[in-house]
């Protein structure tokens, strides 16, 4: 077994970065090489921006290049919930907003010429309880009438053809989902942006940030630059420390480990007893597990598995066992089946779960994906390039108010005690 993420090791680094040290000058430098980061350098070069890119690691080594490989439409949230909270007119615009961001992923591929088998395969959630058929197909009925036509209810009886084990009591379809292989396509990104101009700086970790006359002055283990704005597409990966110099996001971001594994390539008659649908699935439990198959016919088997907010191969291990056991009780067949990578990564959460992009600090920001980046992540991108050049008019989370989360420390502390909730509401549920 590899204690890597699947979508880096089966794709080609990005291998186009700075080579000398981080100097000079741009109009605007951009603070992580996420689809975030490396979208919003993209349009901005090729507006004739003068951008540069810092990240601490490599192209993709954040949540880009670790996640499930999902492109799913929709709100993370039950839509009702939704719009109680943000109101019914910012509700279904966010809803969009997600059916937009698959979109321009689609058009930007195709612009680009990435291979990275982008492929329309529509998002399955599974009733996993009777109990959650109500809420479910209450949910998809108000979203098939007021936002998404292109949903449908799929009964207990008709999941045959989609999923194997016959243990879910229905499902939602939404068919724009996607899927995509998120190495290659990140560093398709990244190729892209220096094909049109940008400067990415790799192993460059932000260590300061000060004024220096109208210009940000932004130090990084390799170096100094000077830049007229900020973005900050950090998300999950926002350094923690009390004297960070992006503690304005430490108080409001709390990074929650989430957690996959990758089996072995399935053959046919395994894939027909698994997922003979070919979709992106997602269960219905607080504490869930979101799957698909990869390129090549692995089983992508991923969920929060432990409340920590650590990934490392000890605490990848651990939670690769926890999945392992999971996708056994769904998928008894695959017992057997070997294990070939098991990784993790750190989800940017918001308290509220809706993410935030817009303007605070002195800076321009994107993050709070809360799980639901992959699709989101790309279009945001572009929102804050448009605001580094002075457009207000393409941001669909404009004037979100986003406070502080009482007694966040940048540590989540908490997360064992949330965890334990939402176990004992999947028991009871």
């Amino acid at each position: 077994m590899k204690y890597v993420s699947y979508w880096h090791d089966s794709s080609t680094p990005f291998a186009l970065g700075q080579t000398g040290p981080v100097e000079g000058k741009v109009d605007v430098a951009v603070i992580g090489a996420g689809f975030t980061g490396l979208n919003a350098a993209r349009k901005l070069a090729k507006e004739g921006v003068n951008v540069a890119v810092l990240e601490a690691g490599q192209v993709g080594s954040g949540g880009s290049g670790r996640n499930g490989g999902h492109l799913n439409n929709g709100i993370a949230h039950g839509y009702a919930d939704a719009q109680k909270h943000l109101g019914a007119d910012r509700a279904k615009t966010l809803y969009k907003a997600y059916d937009s961001s698959i979109d321009m992923i689609e058009e930007l591929i195709a612009e680009e010429n990435i291979a990275c088998d982008f492929r329309r395969s529509g998002k399955l959630k599974l009733a996993s309880k009777a109990s959650h058929v109500a809420g479910l197909r209450a949910n998809f009925e108000l979203i098939n009438k007021e936002v998404d036509p292109d949903t449908k209810w799929i009964d207990k009886n008709d999941l045959a053809s989609e999923i194997g084990p016959q243990i879910f009591h229905g499902g939602m379809l939404y068919e724009k989902s996607a899927m995509m292989h998120m190495g290659r396509f990140v560093n398709g990104l990244a190729d892209a942006a220096h094909r049109h101009g940008a400067k990415i700086w790799e192993n460059a970790p932000l260590t300061g940030r000060s004024r220096n006359g109208s210009m940000w002055e932004l130090t990084t283990a390799k170096g100094k630059i000077l830049a007229d704005r900020v973005i900050v597409a950090t998300g999950g990966y926002t350094r923690r420390e009390k004297k960070a110099p992006l503690g304005y996001f430490r108080k409001r971001i709390i990074s929650v480990g989430s957690f996959i594994i990758a089996t072995r390539p399935l053959t046919d008659a395994e894939i027909a007893a698994t997922v003979p649908g070919n979709r992106t699935y997602v269960n219905s439990m607080n504490i869930g597990n979101y799957f698909r198959l990869s390129p090549d016919n692995r089983l992508i088997f991923g969920g929060r598995a432990r409340f920590s907010a650590v990934s490392d191969q000890k605490s990848d291990a651990k939670s690769g066992d926890i999945l392992r056991r999971s996708m056994v009780e769904i998928f008894p067949h695959l017992a057997h089946v070997d294990i070939d990578y098991c990784w993790g990564g750190l989800v940017g959460m918001t308290q509220d779960r809706f993410p935030r992009a817009g303007e605070a600090d002195g800076m321009i920001y994107g993050m709070g994906y809360s799980g639901h980046g992959a699709q989101m992540s790309t279009l945001i991108g572009q929102v804050l390039a448009d605001l580094a050049m002075g457009r207000n008019d393409t941001n669909p989370l404009a004037d979100l108010d986003w406070p502080a989360i009482p007694f966040n420390s940048g540590k989540p502390w908490f997360l064992p005690l949330v965890g334990m909730w939402f176990g004992l509401k999947d028991r009871l549920s």
